[in-house]
C-alpha cells in the first residue's frame, strides 16, 4: 500500500477507475430505489447530502495532514542547512590543523545531504544513507579528539554545533518517515467509494448522460492524486527542494 501511495499518478489512475466502478454499482443499484415516494426522497438526499459533506471534510483534512508534513520536511531543510553553515564557521575556533582536517569532511557531509534530497531509486538512496552515517561518526570522531585535550567553553561551543549538525539529520529523517497513516488512506477510500454510489444512485440525470458518471470520480481522482504527490517526499512532482543546503556550499569557500 505505501508503495502505491509513492506513485501519485498511479494513486490517481486506480482511484479515478474505482470510483468509476463504484458509480456503475451505483446505477445498478438504482434499481430499486424509489424516488417517487417523498419520504424515500427526503430521506435519501440527507443521506446523500451528509455523505459528500463528509467526503469533502475529510479530503479537506488529509490535504491539511500533507501540506502540513510537506512544510516540515521544508523546515527541517532550512535547519540543517543553517545548523552546517554554523559549525563551518565555528571551525575556526579549533586548532589550525584540527580545523583544516574537519572543513573537508562537512563539505563531503554537505554534498551528501544534497545527494539525500536528490536521490530517486532505493539503492542510490542507501548508498547516500551509509556514507551519511560513515561521516557522522568521522566528524564526531575528530571534533571529539581535539575536546579530550581541552575543555573550555569555547570547545563546548564546537561541540554542540556539530551535535545540532547531527540532530538535525535524525528530525529531517524523522520528517520523511510521518507520512499520512494507510488506514487514513482506506477509510477516505471507503467513504469515496460510498459516495459514488449514492451519487450514482439517486441521479436519474447520469444515467441518461454516462459522461457525467465521469466528473465525481476524476475530482476525487485528481483530489487523491495531489494528497499523494505532497505527502510523498520522493514520488510525484512536488519535492522538497535542498534550496538552503545548496546556499550554503555554495557560499563555501573553494578549495
Amino acid at each position: 500500500m505505501q508503495f502505491l501511495i509513492d506513485h501519485p499518478i498511479t494513486v490517481f489512475v486506480i482511484t479515478l477507475a474505482a470510483m468509476w466502478l463504484a458509480g456503475r454499482l451505483g446505477v445498478f443499484l438504482a434499481r430499486w430505489h424509489r424516488p417517487d415516494q417523498p419520504e424515500v426522497r427526503e430521506a435519501f438526499s440527507i443521506v446523500q447530502g451528509a455523505s459528500l459533506t463528509l467526503l469533502g471534510l475529510i479530503i479537506g483534512f488529509t490535504f491539511s495532514m500533507a501540506i502540513s508534513r510537506y512544510d516540515q520536511r521544508k523546515n527541517y531543510e532550512e535547519a540543517e542547512a543553517n545548523a552546517i553553515g554554523t559549525e563551518y564557521v565555528r571551525l575556526d575556533l579549533l586548532p589550525p590543523a584540527d580545523a583544516a582536517k574537519l572543513r573537508p569532511m562537512l563539505v563531503g557531509y554537505l554534498q551528501q545531504r544534497i545527494r539525500f534530497y536528490a536521490a530517486t531509486d532505493a539503492p542510490q538512496l542507501r548508498s547516500v544513507n551509509m556514507r551519511i552515517a560513515e561521516l557522522q561518526a568521522d566528524l564526531w570522531s575528530a571534533v571529539a579528539a581535539p575536546a579530550n585535550t581541552r575543555s573550555d567553553p569555547v570547545m563546548a561551543l564546537v561541540l554542540s554545533g556539530m551535535n545540532d549538525v547531527l540532530n538535525s539529520q535524525g528530525y529531517t529523517q524523522a520528517a520523511w518517515w510521518n507520512r499520512i497513516p494507510v488506514s487514513a488512506w482506506m477509510l477516505l477510500a471507503a467513504i469515496a467509494l460510498g459516495c459514488n454510489m449514492l451519487v450514482s444512485i439517486g441521479g436519474s440525470k447520469m444515467i441518461q448522460e454516462p459522461a457525467l458518471m465521469f466528473v465525481l470520480p476524476l475530482i476525487i481522482a485528481i483530489a487523491f492524486g495531489l494528497i499523494a504527490d505532497i505527502d510523498s517526499p520522493r514520488g510525484g512532482l512536488i519535492h522538497v527542494v535542498p534550496q538552503n543546503l545548496q546556499a550554503v556550499l555554495d557560499s563555501l569557500p573553494k578549495t
